[in-house]
């Protein structure tokens, strides 16, 4: 491989060959290429694209830089992502309720990234949870539960893995091409029969305006589709936490809330449409009326519930984990109200500044290396429409120390918006690309 003359070409805006992607993706995984090259990949491919074909190759590149799962099971192997938000922990209720319903997840996540919240830190917040399995593991883990959520191994997609870093550090992480790639190499790797995409939008989100989502959902979804995957996407409002918890621990009891059935809501919702397309789209449900039908039945008779329970004693932790759930969660030894300064309507929330208070408490890294504290975090956080008096709680912090829970409360009340007027709350699900 000439690793200059591909980037030459590429330098001048010309298309390259699935074949010169696909040598440059199993350089990037075995060292060919250097820490320099790869930074001028990016850049290049950030302003000049790859086209359409381009995308598609240089997705199958990184996916085959590493091992691709094969599956032999009666049903067919589904999963979902999420572009990232606020209080989203929305994999937790959907992986035991899909597998109720028939498919295999073997759902593949990551960390808390930003401002947002990572699945695997919440699954970690449950004592002895381990995201860490390798190949034999996760299909028997699968195979008994019909579920798991685990970390990528070394092994997948290690090409995404040395490009992604060098990404970070180089200014190119924008690049609409290189985020697809990005997601889907890894997705791909696992397998799949079928995808659906919750592509966030709002004040919460990484893509703020509903257009940036619906460009990145097009090029996920045909990109994906392209590469012999089904895929569907939805574009979802992230304009206030999708649960009314966030932080670790605590995005566990919203969920386990959900999955027991004493709570529905906003975040109940989105699951469901993601999961009725989901199940629909792979041919499990003859219409999506009937996959919602079989998904709420799945938690309405507790099915879902038993199955999350049973995945979470498969990976390491405790065998009555449903039943005590909310004496094994941890909690933070300080908790105080946030309380609104006037009174008026909640018209809105700045939902990134939410999420660094979370992570500005302990809940998520400032750098790789930080340690997570799974006990922190706000509960409650009122919903848009919401109407208060002057004193009203609009949130509740979780904090290791009073100083940390005043700084904690200063920033929620930054975040909060509150007028005279009501406002319109925005549609949870506003388009399907397909």
């Amino acid at each position: 491989m000439d690793a200059r003359a591909i980037l030459m070409r590429l330098r001048d805006g010309e298309a390259l060959s699935a074949a010169e992607l696909t040598e440059f993706a199993l350089g990037l995984a075995d060292g060919r290429v250097s820490d320099a090259q790869a930074g001028a990949f990016a850049m290049a491919v950030l302003l000049n694209g790859l086209g359409k074909e381009g995308r598609v190759a240089l997705t199958l590149a990184m996916r085959d830089s590493g091992d691709v799962l094969e599956w032999k099971l009666d049903r067919p192997v589904l999963d979902k992502h999420s572009t990232g938000g606020v209080g989203d922990c929305v994999s937790l209720i959907l992986a035991p309720a899909l597998a109720v319903c028939g498919a295999a997840v073997p759902m593949i996540s990551g960390r808390g990234l930003g401002h947002t919240g990572g699945t695997l830190d919440k699954l970690e917040s449950i004592p002895g949870v381990s995201p860490d399995f390798d190949g034999e593991a996760l299909h028997r883990i699968v195979r008994d539960t019909g579920c798991a959520i685990v970390s990528a191994s070394k092994h997948i997609a290690p090409a995404d893995k040395r490009l992604y870093a060098v990404r970070d550090v180089t200014g190119t992480v924008e690049s609409l091409d290189l985020i697809t790639a990005s997601i889907l190499s890894k997705k791909l790797a696992a397998g799949l029969e079928g995808l659906v995409l919750d592509v966030k939008t709002g004040s919460g989100a990484f893509m703020k305006h509903k257009a940036q989502a619906i460009d990145l959902a097009q090029s996920l979804v045909s990109t994906a589709n392209a590469a012999g995957c089904p895929t569907t996407a939805l574009i979802t409002d992230m304009s206030q936490p999708l649960a009314p918890n966030m932080g670790n621990a605590l995005e566990v009891a919203s969920a386990m809330r959900v999955l027991t059935g004493e709570a529905q809501g906003r975040l109940f919702e989105v699951s469901l449409a993601l999961g009725e397309a989901l199940l629909h789209g792979a041919g499990l449900f003859e219409t999506e009326t009937a996959a919602r039908k079989a998904l709420q039945s799945s938690v309405a008779d507790g099915r879902a519930a038993e199955c999350f329970g049973r995945m979470i004693a498969a990976q390491g932790g405790p065998a009555d984990f449903l039943d005590r759930w909310e004496m094994l969660l941890p909690r933070a030894p300080v908790c105080i109200a946030v309380k609104a300064g006037r009174k008026g309507y909640l018209s809105g929330w700045d939902g990134t500044a939410l999420g660094m208070t979370v992570v500005d408490l302990g809940g998520g890294r400032h750098v790789e290396t930080d340690q997570v504290d799974p006990r922190v975090g706000l509960s409650n956080v009122a919903p848009i429409g919401t109407t208060v008096e002057a004193g009203d709680p609009i949130a509740w912090v979780h904090a290791c120390s009073d100083n940390q829970a005043a700084q904690a409360a200063a920033a929620v009340l930054g975040a909060v918006h509150i007028t005279d007027d009501a406002v319109d709350v925005p549609d949870l699900v506003q388009e399907r690309i397909v």
